[in-house]
C-alpha cells in the first residue's frame, strides 16, 4: 500500500533538512583539510631550513664569516623565490577557486531551481489527487 502524501511531504522535509546538514558539515571539514596541508607544508619548510643551519654549523669555526655571508645569501635568495612562488601559486589557486566557486554555485542554484519545481509539480499532484478523491467520492454518491 502506497504512503499517504502527508507521510511523502513529510520525508521530503527530512530529506532536505538531511541536505542541509550535509553541507555545513562539508564546508568545516574543507576547511580542516585546508588547515591540516598548510600545517605539512609549514612542517616540511622548518625542516628544510633546519637542514640547511645544521649543514652550515658543521663546517666549523674557520668558516663562520663566509659562511654566515653564504647563508644570508642564501636566505635572501630563497626568501625572494618562496615570496614569489607563494604569491603566483595564491593568484593561481584564488582564480581556480573563484572558477570552480562559480561553477558549483551555479550547479547548486539549477539543482534548487529543480527543487523547487519539483515541490511545486508535487504540491499540484497532491491537489490534483485530493481533488480527484472529493470527485470521485462525489460520483459514488450519485
Amino acid at each position: 500500500m502506497a504512503k499517504p502524501l502527508s507521510e511523502k511531504l513529510s520525508d521530503l522535509s527530512v530529506r532536505a533538512k538531511n541536505a542541509e546538514d550535509s553541507i555545513a558539515a562539508a564546508k568545516k571539514e574543507a576547511h580542516d583539510k585546508i588547515m591540516a596541508r598548510r600545517e605539512d607544508a609549514r612542517a616540511a619548510a622548518q625542516t628544510a631550513v633546519e637542514k640547511v643551519d645544521r649543514d652550515i654549523k658543521s663546517v666549523g669555526d674557520t668558516a663562520t664569516a663566509k659562511w654566515s655571508a653564504v647563508q644570508a645569501k642564501i636566505t635572501a635568495d630563497m626568501d625572494a623565490l618562496k615570496a614569489k612562488v607563494s604569491k603566483q601559486k595564491h593568484n593561481l589557486d584564488a582564480r581556480v577557486a573563484e572558477n570552480r566557486a562559480e561553477e558549483l554555485e551555479w550547479e547548486a542554484d539549477c539543482a534548487v531551481d529543480y527543487a523547487i519545481a519539483s515541490v511545486e509539480q508535487a504540491r499540484l499532484a497532491v491537489l490534483d489527487a485530493i481533488v480527484g478523491r472529493v470527485e470521485a467520492q462525489e460520483m459514488s454518491r450519485s
